[in-house]
């Protein structure tokens, strides 16, 4: 259980600090749009794209997520262990397929 929790002490902090970048440097944008006294309309698509591409980013993560999930189900079915290059191979393989759909899949979207 405590091996559990030390493994996941450190991805969440990542997790963490990405989430706290990306809202000081959304913040920092639309206040720089502010202060220049931009057009409405191009603020507007500005933030839309800024959306659009988030919304993308997710759909990748979440792809990737699922795919290292069932990576890991996959070595726990076959009893491999940490010490076993097959079990590298599977979460890389697994990873791969990952980033071949979501690249795939926002090429057919644009």
């Amino acid at each position: 259980m405590f091996d559990i929790i030390a493994i996941l002490i450190p991805v969440i902090l990542a997790i963490c600090i990405v989430i706290i970048v990306r809202i000081i440097n959304d913040t920092s944008l639309r206040k720089r749009l502010a202060e220049t006294q931009t057009e409405k309309e191009v603020v507007d698509s500005l933030l839309d794209s800024q959306a659009e591409q988030g919304r993308r980013s997710l759909f990748c993560w979440g792809i990737t997520v699922v795919m290292a999930g069932a990576a890991m189900v996959i070595i726990g079915l076959f009893e491999l262990g940490a010490d076993e290059p097959l079990s590298y191979g599977i979460i890389f393989i697994a990873a791969g397929l990952a980033l071949l759909f979501c690249h795939q899949f926002l090429r057919i979207k644009r």
